[in-house]
C-alpha cells in the first residue's frame, strides 16, 4: 500500500512539474491595438543643409514589447510622421529615451506579464515563466539588489540582439543617426559591428547607430546611475565620456542626470562636441511637477549651488541640463528626450526640450507622444 501510495505521489508530481514545464513554453500573443498617433511639439530654427535634430517622446506600455514587430510598428509611425513633416534627411539625428532598450527584457512573454496591475506581480510572472534562466541569472547577479539584477541579465543576449535589430534597422530604414535611448546589459562592448554583452555588472548604456544600421564606437555608460538603480546598476568610468561623427556634427551623448554634472560637459569641449543627445527618465507620475530632490547620486558637483526644493523637478532639469551654455558646453545644440508611458504601476514624468543658443523650448504637454525638432 505504502509503495502504491507513493508511487501516485511520484506520477502526480512528474505529471504537475511537466505541466509546468509546458506551460512555461506557451507563449500566446494577445490582441493589442497600438495607439500610433504623435504631435508636433516642438519645432525650432529653419530648414538648412547642417541637418537637424529631431526627438522622439514615445507614449509606451508593457504590451507594445510583446514583440519586435510590435514596438518596431509603433517607433517607425513615429519615425514617418516625421518624414511626412520633412524633418528627416540624411543629416537628421534621431534622439529617443533612457531605458527604451530596457524594457526589451519583456519581449516574448506570456499574457500574465502584460496584464498585471503592479510591477511585482508582472515580475513574479516573468521569474516564474522563465524558472531555469532567472536561477543561472540570479546565481550570477551581482550588487546588492540580485533579484532586479537577475530579471535583466537573465535575457541580457537576446536583449542586445533585438536591440541592435530593431534600432540599427530603424537607422537604416529610414536613413538617419539614431541615438538609441539606453539599454541596461552585463558589460556591453562594441565589437566588429556587433552589440555584445559579458560577464560582470550591469551597466545602463546608449548606441549610437549610423544610417547604415551598424553602431558607432563604443557604448556610452552612464556614468552616475540614480539611487534606485544603483543596487543593480554599475557606475561607468567617469572620464570616459565619448564622441561619435555625424554627419550634423560631432555629437555626445550624456544619458539621463550625467547631463547635470559640469565636468562631462568639459570632456565633450575637449573632444570638439558640437551636439549633446541626452536620453532621460523620470519615475512617477507627478515627480515633474513636484519639488526637486537634489541630485540622484552620491556625486554633487561643487559648483552647484541649487538646493533641494528650491525649485520643481522639471525647472531643476531645465536649469542643470548646460547644453550650450558657455563657458561650461561650447556645443551648439542638444536635445533631453524622456520616456513616456505606463508601465504597470509605475508613472513616468518628464517633458522634453530642446537647448540651442543658451536658450530652452520645452514641451509642456504631459500625454500623448511627442515629436521635437530642431534645425541646425
Amino acid at each position: 500500500m505504502r509503495k502504491l501510495l507513493a508511487f501516485t505521489v511520484t506520477m502526480a508530481l512528474v505529471a504537475a512539474v511537466a505541466a509546468y514545464l509546458a506551460w512555461t513554453q506557451e507563449r500566446p500573443v494577445a490582441h493589442y491595438l497600438s495607439d500610433l498617433r504623435i504631435t508636433l511639439a516642438v519645432n525650432e530654427g529653419l530648414p538648412a543643409d547642417r541637418g537637424n535634430l529631431v526627438g522622439i517622446q514615445p507614449e509606451l506600455f508593457p504590451a507594445d514589447y510583446q514583440s519586435l514587430e510590435r514596438l518596431h510598428l509603433k517607433l517607425s509611425a513615429y519615425l514617418q510622421k516625421a518624414r511626412d513633416l520633412g524633418l528627416i534627411n540624411h543629416k537628421t539625428v534621431v534622439v529617443l529615451p533612457e531605458h527604451i532598450g530596457t524594457w526589451l527584457m519583456l519581449t516574448g512573454e506570456k499574457n500574465e506579464v502584460y496584464q498585471a496591475l503592479h510591477v511585482k506581480d508582472a515580475m513574479n510572472w516573468l521569474s516564474v515563466s522563465n524558472p531555469l534562466p532567472f536561477a543561472r541569472a540570479w546565481i550570477s547577479a551581482t550588487g546588492d539588489s540580485r533579484t532586479d539584477d537577475a530579471y535583466l541579465r537573465m535575457k541580457a543576449a537576446g536583449m542586445a540582439r533585438d536591440y541592435q535589430v530593431l534600432f540599427g534597422g530603424l537607422a537604416k530604414e529610414f536613413g538617419v543617426t539614431l541615438v538609441a535611448g539606453s539599454i541596461a546589459l552585463p558589460n556591453p562592448s562594441v565589437s566588429q559591428g556587433q552589440l555584445q554583452v559579458g560577464h560582470g555588472a550591469l551597466y545602463n548604456a546608449s548606441v549610437v547607430f549610423n544610417a547604415d544600421g551598424l553602431p558607432v564606437g563604443q557604448p556610452q555608460r552612464q556614468l552616475y546611475p540614480i539611487y534606485d538603480e544603483r543596487g543593480f546598476i554599475e557606475p561607468g568610468d567617469e572620464n570616459v565620456v565619448s564622441v561619435v561623427d555625424t554627419p550634423a556634427g560631432r555629437l555626445g551623448v550624456l544619458v539621463g542626470s550625467d547631463s547635470w554634472y559640469p565636468d562631462n560637459y568639459r570632456k565633450l569641449n575637449e573632444q570638439g562636441a558640437q551636439l549633446i543627445a541626452v536620453p532621460a527618465f523620470v519615475l512617477g507620475r507627478d515627480t515633474w511637477d513636484r519639488p526637486w530632490r537634489g541630485f540622484k547620486s552620491v556625486s554633487t558637483p561643487t559648483e552647484i549651488s541649487l538646493k533641494p526644493e528650491e525649485l520643481s523637478e522639471g525647472e531643476a532639469w531645465r536649469r542643470l541640463t548646460l547644453i550650450s551654455q558657455p563657458p561650461v558646453s561650447q556645443a551648439s545644440a542638444g536635445m533631453s528626450v524622456f520616456l513616456r508611458g505606463q508601465f504597470w504601476d509605475l508613472g513616468t514624468a518628464g517633458h522634453s526640450f530642446v537647448s540651442s543658443q543658451g536658450q530652452v523650448s520645452a514641451d509642456g504637454e504631459a500625454r500623448g507622444a511627442r515629436l521635437l525638432n530642431l534645425w541646425l
